[in-house]
């Protein structure tokens, strides 16, 4: 059996691993999911290398109830003059700054960078615009604490990449600075689910299928628009946006959402970079594996270069 062929047979039998563990997590009653998620994020997101903590951010809207949100910080002397803002996935309807463990301790290890991570308000309960407002205010709270706009790097996964450019555009939309670049874990950025790889690797995607999305977009986008560049961001405009990095598995449903959007950026002119990884699923560096890690490393590598 060459390399090649050893690599498709690991791949293969993670993605079985994947899909029972997503089976577990996936449930019909969303508080249950929710909970679920939780339980995976605090079971594969606890390190000895990072510090967390909670804080409460801002008011939110007219109830006056604060954001809840984390730090997560290297246990180590490092650098603070830039920290990542990150937005975690979940279809808008379940996910967590818990549950974005899994990912944001890797981030900070790797970055040896502060990391924040907020909880926006979830659907069907709060449906857009709510997360998007609640990520505006975390936006004014780090600019009230001193950082400027330029200190900041946005990141996120599925969802929280499709808040993290909603963001972006509404700040455009605003003449307000922009953060000093993105980076984007599978992205979900059209909800007219309109890329040819809904169809193509519907069968091998182990973590979406079409009725999970159609249920996510009911409960988050129900009357909407879904061609609203703030809720389907492949339709926004990026001209003057901050560099772009992107990565996507070559085996999940939302393919074409990060290459339709990576065309898009390169005809808007701005400096974007996309790297596929052969074999791997819909957020992948979820999972303690080598490839995970390795992706992180690159997600670094970006943002050490757009840092100089």
């Amino acid at each position: 059996m060459g390399k090649a062929d050893k690599t498709d047979k690991r791949n293969a039998s993670l993605m079985n691993l994947i899909k029972r563990m997503h089976g577990v997590v996936e449930n019909v009653d969303i508080e249950k999911h929710r909970q679920s998620q939780d339980h995976f994020g605090a079971l594969l997101g606890s390190s000895r290398d990072v510090i967390v903590e909670d804080v409460d951010i801002a008011a939110r809207g007219e109830n006056g109830s604060s954001i809840h949100g984390e730090w997560i910080y290297v246990n180590r002397a490092h650098m603070k003059k830039y920290i990542i803002l990150y937005c975690h996935g979940g279809g808008y309807s379940t996910g967590s700054s818990l549950y974005a463990r899994t990912l944001t301790t890797k981030l900070a290890a790797s970055t040896s960078m502060d990391v924040l991570s907020f909880d926006y308000r979830l659907a069907p309960e709060n449906p857009y615009p709510a997360a998007t407002q609640d990520a505006m205010q975390i936006w004014d709270y780090l600019m009230l604490l001193g950082y400027g706009a330029r200190d900041v790097i946005l990141a996120g996964d599925s969802a929280g990449g499709n808040l993290a450019l909603s963001l972006c555009l509404k700040l455009k939309s605003e003449g307000r600075l922009m953060p000093r670049g993105l980076v984007l874990m599978s992205p979900w950025t059209d909800l007219t689910v309109s890329g040819k790889s809904h169809v193509t690797k519907a069968e091998i995607d182990p973590v979406l299928n079409a009725g999970y999305l159609q249920q996510m977009i009911e409960n988050y986008a129900a009357g909407q628009d879904l061609t609203d560049p703030l809720i389907s961001p492949l339709f926004g405009d990026y001209e003057g946006f901050p560099p772009i990095y992107i990565q996507v598995g070559s085996n999940e449903i939302l393919h074409d959402d990060a290459a339709m959007l990576y065309k898009k950026l390169l005809k808007d002119n701005v400096s974007v970079k996309m790297d596929e990884f052969k074999g791997m699923w819909h957020v992948f560096q979820m999972s303690p594996f080598k490839t995970a890690y390795e992706a992180m490393d690159k997600n670094a590598e970006f943002i050490y270069d757009i840092c100089r």
